[in-house]
């Protein structure tokens, strides 16, 4: 990868002057000192160097290398600087607009208008209302599934030649991650320019009955904003929570609309019923529009039907994807789940490129039933989405770490499965993505002890007892076992959103960890077979990390040691357990710990952050 490193400077690095003067902490109205998105070609940056070459194997390192760095004179530094206060000062802005403490799009609306009627007002303020029409949209729904349907979607109709924007959430380092143009994060520089502009406009229409926006409905105008002023020729568009009055139900003619497989999740805003969580995703379906759905259980499924002959809606289930199809290429995407969510983005790419009157312009003699063109192929190799099955090589030795944000039953299932698979293959598959890893230093891997150790943590809304326990069984079935399991509270807070510069101290210590404590209780009890952690060790802080031997020592009794239990600990630094995690491996290097982070996407956006410092 060495050869690529010159390569790394971020597009927006590119012909940028220092653009931003910052008035205040987050002001009413945004002053711009200059503007040099016509005089720039950004987008032409990315013609430099291929999508491989940029992602690093599905991992792009959106900071600078060490080589880029060297480079840069006081000048160009000092211009980073006021860049990061710039963009700092809109995320700070951003966080004044969090109304919740729970993700998605599911906080309560009060007064005169409902969600979907202010929607409707921030687009007509924005002048959006005809671009939005104009926009050529894939609407997603759906549990599980759909960010990585949309994603494949995306990857999909880039190789067929389409210029792409695509909105998902949540984000795990940076909220750019949330909008993609041509499959690449957008800009620092265009992200400021629109972000300001709906600001301060919407700003300077704030009355008692329309406030400004919650955070998930002014990300998702702006990536209405983004889309129509960037003239992309697809808009995806993934459902951030629910679908009926989800903010991005303000489509009113998307092209085609897709329904993910569904599950029991966010029962507190969709209800406690199968039925009652598909009838608010079947709230995207519109009359006439065709929509396509994956195998579905019997209460899901009668739902969306139903809803579909309501509104004479072209409705198909569609099974999931023979890997026949394939040629001989991989899903980027790894797990058995995703040949589902791969055949829901076909039928939603080729439902769309006949819509649009592109499909015989391209594939004029291919047979749009049994066969999938090399675009397709090459879209179902190359899509990428971060914390979802995600693998990193750490660089400080054997230390792999396996992301992946489950946080419902059948997600977690998912996770377990893909895990199992994944630990026993080869730990340098070309499908893996890395930091650069001292993995190739000569080491013989035959030689390797391999330990898989949990990392996890899940909101207090999530039931542990429905989730741990599918875990566990779920690998013990494949022949994978936990040797140690280690609960952590998150760094990310709700009341605020970050960056990718945003310092994340070294030191940093939860002051309550009783939910930690709960969540380690459920393991032992899963372990054992019974409760054998008493409410003495629950309240006891841990002063530390576990001794080194803590790993590798066999599971001999259930008492605690040091404070902390044979089978599991709680650690109250997420920092503090990273880098105890790389001197274990640095120190015992006939080892090789392979790290399940899941249980919440915070966390894994947590980990990631902290593994590219």
């Amino acid at each position: 990868m060495l050869k690529y490193k010159a390569l790394f400077l971020r597009p927006e690095l590119v012909g940028v002057s220092s653009l931003y003067k910052r008035e205040c902490l987050f002001p009413s109205k945004f002053t711009w000192a200059a503007s040099c998105l016509n005089a720039v070609d950004l987008t032409g940056t990315k013609r430099l160097h291929s999508q491989g070459e940029i992602e690093q194997k599905g991992f792009r390192d959106r900071k600078l290398s060490s080589e880029a760095v060297e480079l840069m004179d006081s000048n160009t530094m000092t211009e980073e600087n006021t860049r990061q206060s710039t963009y700092d000062t809109a995320m700070e802005a951003l966080s004044s607009l969090i109304t919740s403490k729970k993700r998605g799009d599911g906080s309560p609306v009060s007064g005169k208008y409902t969600k979907l009627d202010r929607m409707s007002m921030y687009i007509k303020i924005l002048n959006l209302e005809e671009p939005i029409a104009g926009l050529k949209i894939i609407h997603v729904a759906g549990t599980k599934g759909k960010g990585s349907t949309c994603a494949f979607c995306d990857a999909i109709l880039r190789e067929c030649g389409f210029r792409t924007g695509l909105f998902t959430s949540p984000h795990l380092i940076d909220v750019r991650e949330r909008f993609r143009l041509d499959g690449l994060d957008i800009s620092e520089e265009k992200f400021l320019h629109y972000f300001w502009e709906c600001w301060n406009q919407l700003k300077e229409n704030v009355t008692d009955d329309l406030p400004m926006p919650p955070l998930f409905q002014f990300l998702t105008v702006l990536a209405f904003k983004i889309f129509a002023c960037e003239k992309v020729d697809v808009a995806i568009i993934e459902v951030g929570l629910g679908g009926t009055r989800d903010s991005t139900n303000i489509i009113k003619n998307p092209i085609v609309c897709g329904v993910s497989p569904l599950g029991m999740d966010h029962t507190e805003i969709l209800g406690d019923t199968l039925e009652q969580i598909a009838s608010h995703k079947a709230g995207i379906l519109k009359p006439q529009v065709p929509a396509f759905t994956v195998p579905q259980l019997s209460e899901a499924m009668n739902v969306l039907q139903g809803r579909a002959r309501e509104l004479m809606v072209p409705f198909e289930v569609v099974a999931p994807l023979d890997g026949t199809k394939l040629k001989g290429n991989q899903l980027s995407l790894s797990g058995d789940h995703q040949f589902t969510n791969a055949a829901l983005a076909v039928a939603l790419c080729k439902s769309w490129l006949w819509s649009t009157g592109n499909w015989e312009k391209l594939f004029k003699h291919a047979d749009v039933e049994d066969n999938l063109p090399k675009p397709f192929l090459r879209g179902l190799s190359t899509a990428r989405l971060s914390g979802r099955a995600q693998i990193v090589h750490d660089s400080s030795g054997d230390l792999v770490f396996y992301f992946d944000g489950a946080h419902s039953p059948e997600s977690m299932e998912a996770c377990a499965r893909w895990f199992s698979s994944a630990v026993k293959d080869s730990p340098n598959q070309s499908s893996i993505s890395s930091f650069p890893s001292k993995l190739q230093l000569g080491k013989n891997e035959s030689d390797k002890v391999s330990k898989q150790i949990l990392l996890f943590n899940c909101m207090d809304v999530r039931d542990p007892e429905s989730l741990l326990p599918i875990l566990v069984d779920t690998c013990a079935s494949s022949g994978t076992y936990f040797a140690k399991a280690i609960f952590v509270p998150s760094i990310s807070k709700y009341s605020k959103v970050t960056s990718a510069y945003t310092a994340i101290p070294l030191e940093i210590r939860s002051k309550d960890l009783t939910w930690q404590f709960k969540l380690q209780r459920v393991w032992e009890k899963i372990i054992h077979g019974k409760d054998i952690v008493s409410n003495s060790s629950e309240t006891k802080f841990p002063e530390s990390t576990p001794p080194q031997r803590f790993i590798h020592d066999d599971v001999s009794n259930c008492s605690p040691a040091d404070g902390h239990f044979a089978c599991s600990t709680v650690v109250s630094s997420l920092p503090m357990t990273i880098n105890w995690l790389r001197d274990y491996v640095k120190q015992n290097p006939s080892f090789r710990i392979q790290v399940l982070v899941t249980g919440s996407l915070h966390l894994v956006g947590d980990v990631l952050k902290l593994l590219r410092r």
